[in-house]
C-alpha cells in the first residue's frame, strides 16, 4: 500500500504529460496562426516612389468582394496632395490570393512601384500580381476614380479671341470738327479773316 501511494503521482505524470503537451502545442498553434493572420492584414498599404520626386502611398479597404486601393501621391518639399485615384478589382478570383494572400499584395505593391508615370494617370495600365496572370480581367485593379491638387495638370486651356477694336465715337467726333472749321472761323474771324482761321484751324488738328 505505501509503495502505491509512492508510485501514484509518478504515473500520473506519466500518463497527462503527453496530453498536457499536446494542448500547450495546440495553444501555440492557434496564437500563430492568430499572429500570422495579424501580420497578413497588415500588408494592405505599403509607400512606393515615382518619377519627379513624388513620393506615393495606397491602403486598401475591403466592400464585399471588391476592394479598392487608394492612392495618394505628393510632392515632400510642399506637402499638397498632387495626385489621388483609386483601383478597384475582385481578387477573390485569382486563385493565389487565396491560398497565399500576404504573398499577392507583396506582387501588387511591386505592380504599382512598375507603373511610374502611368499611376493615377492611364485608366489602360492595370495593377497586376504575378500570380494571378491567367486569373479573370476582374481579378486585377483597374483605375477608377482620380483627382488632382495642381492647377493645369490637365493643360493650360486656350485663351479667348481678343474682340477687334471698336473706333471710338470721340475720335470721329473730333476728326467731323474739320467741316466747320469754315462756319466757325467766319464766326469769330469774320468773313475777311475767315479762310485765314480756318487754315490755323485746321493746322491744329492734323492729328486727325
Amino acid at each position: 500500500m505505501l509503495l502505491l501511494r509512492t508510485f501514484a503521482p509518478w504515473l500520473l505524470l506519466v500518463f497527462l504529460g503527453p496530453q498536457v503537451s499536446l494542448s500547450s502545442g495546440d495553444r501555440s498553434k492557434k496564437r500563430g496562426t492568430d499572429q500570422t493572420g495579424i501580420r497578413r492584414s497588415a500588408t494592405g498599404g505599403g509607400k512606393f516612389s515615382i518619377k519627379g520626386k513624388m513620393q506615393c502611398t495606397w491602403r486598401r479597404r475591403d466592400v464585399g468582394d471588391t476592394v479598392t486601393l487608394s492612392v495618394k501621391c505628393e510632392t515632400p518639399e510642399t506637402r499638397t496632395s498632387s495626385l489621388t485615384c483609386e483601383y478597384v478589382a475582385r481578387p477573390q478570383s485569382c486563385p493565389g490570393y487565396l491560398s497565399d494572400d500576404r504573398g499577392f499584395w507583396k506582387q501588387v505593391a511591386r505592380a504599382l512601384n512598375r507603373l511610374q508615370a502611368k499611376v493615377c494617370t492611364d485608366d489602360r495600365a492595370l495593377v497586376k500580381a504575378g500570380m494571378c496572370k491567367r486569373a479573370p480581367r476582374d481579378a486585377h485593379f483597374k483605375l477608377r476614380t482620380v483627382s488632382s491638387a495642381e492647377t493645369g495638370d490637365r493643360g493650360t486651356p486656350p485663351a479667348p479671341p481678343v474682340p477687334p477694336a471698336r473706333s471710338t465715337p470721340a475720335a470721329t467726333t473730333a476728326c467731323t470738327g474739320r467741316a466747320d472749321h469754315g462756319k466757325t472761323a467766319e464766326e469769330y474771324c469774320g468773313s475777311s479773316w475767315a479762310s485765314a482761321c480756318a487754315l490755323f484751324l485746321s493746322m491744329l488738328q492734323r492729328d486727325c
